[in-house]
């Protein structure tokens, strides 16, 4: 590792946790008794919910989801519900619970044909894997190992805005026409997915809530970043339309440090803009572009390629955790600047010398569909 990437190194933290809502069966109850003593014989320690902690497990009424309301961004929700039926298709059904409980992960046990349950773990990814029919201490011991990585990440999605961009630059310039050009050859391939349309699911309240919380208003997939000079790169802004990506400030920005103490990316935009907020995989990006200045761009898709490496962990997008992973796998392969690293569960982050660099080289190789493992 190289002095920038020690540098930023932070030390892992093992969050409180709290329990919220009623386990209203006696499966609930066995599941709420279990996973909470195996949560403190790992060191969590348990809190009241009112205390944002920094994970709750969170019982989720299937016939009327509603959310934890958390009182902080740091607080990861892990929304749990049984039902009486198993439904036809897993997703359609539980996908819409995870999003009205806002949770960042949703464990929805259903009845297995054996007359036991199934336990499946829906994610924000619109993918889902199940847990091992085991019971006891083994059963808990997996369910723990999926919801560790959100016990014990911390977020790196504020911002400071500094309304210091350069005049030269507040039309764009070269780089930020590429990356106009890159979203529409991603939505051109099939890799920029329609986002789920929360807004039609939430509230106006939940919607501000969540707004207020991650300064997000939709769910997008995927990002463009380029290079813009040794300490600054352009990149997609959160929760943006890839495909129509048209102004400096608002679709596209310009990230220019990491202040580890704020957990925050530096922005800095035109002055007069209210600036949407930067892409919760900056702080990712941030750290391949820090190590190795080769990287003049890179790409986040959610797709696969075959043979690739991939990280061990399910980390949650725009955790320190995540980019520290990914940036390992990066120095692992033979050229960091034109790596291909598997983001478990999640899709590929691609680096290459340029854009068309990294479209050449994974034209005609791209699995659209990502494979959900345990």
């Amino acid at each position: 590792m190289n002095s920038v990437a020690a540098s930023c190194v932070q030390p892992r933290r093992l969050s409180e946790i709290a329990f919220h809502g009623e386990a209203d069966s006696d499966y609930l109850k066995w599941f709420a008794e279990g996973i909470g003593q195996r949560m403190e014989a790992a060191g969590h320690e348990r809190v009241d919910s009112e205390e944002s902690p920094g994970l709750v497990i969170h019982f989720v009424d299937p016939g009327r989801p509603r959310p934890f309301r958390r009182k902080s961004q740091g607080t990861f929700v892990v929304g749990v519900t049984e039902v009486d039926e198993k439904p036809d298709d897993i997703l359609s059904t539980a996908y819409p619970m995870l999003v009205k409980s806002l949770s960042n992960l949703f464990i929805f046990i259903t009845p297995s044909d054996d007359g036991g349950k199934d336990t499946y773990f829906i994610t924000l990814e619109q993918g889902y894997y199940t847990a091992r029919d085991r019971d006891g201490a083994e059963y808990f011991e997996e369910v723990y190992s999926h919801v560790a990585p959100l016990a014990s990440t911390r977020l790196v999605i504020n911002n400071i805005f500094r309304d210091d961009l350069p005049e030269e630059l507040r039309d764009g310039n070269a780089r930020t026409r590429a990356i106009y050009d890159a979203g529409r050859k991603l939505d051109g391939m099939g890799l920029l997915p329609t986002a789920f349309p929360i807004h039609e699911i939430l509230s106006e309240r939940d919607m501000q809530h969540v707004r207020r919380l991650f300064g997000l208003g939709g769910l997008s997939y995927g990002n463009v970043s380029v290079r813009e000079d040794e300490d600054t790169f352009w990149m997609s802004a959160r929760g943006v339309d890839k495909s129509n990506l048209r102004e400096v400030g608002r679709d596209v920005l310009l990230i220019s440090d990491y202040v580890p103490e704020e957990d925050a990316m530096v922005v800095r935009v035109p002055p007069g803009v209210e600036p949407r907020s930067a892409s919760v995989d900056a702080i990712e990006h941030w750290n391949l572009y820090k190590e190795h200045p080769e990287i003049g761009a890179i790409i986040h898709i959610h797709a696969w390629m075959e043979g690739i490496e991939s990280t061990r962990v399910n980390y949650p997008c725009g955790t320190y955790e995540l980019a520290q992973e990914v940036a390992e796998l990066a120095r692992q392969q033979p050229d960091p600047g034109r790596a291909v690293v598997g983001l478990k569960n999640h899709g590929l982050t691609i680096t290459g010398h340029s854009l068309e660099d990294i479209f050449e080289r994974i034209d005609g190789k791209i699995i659209r569909q990502v494979p959900m493992e345990p």
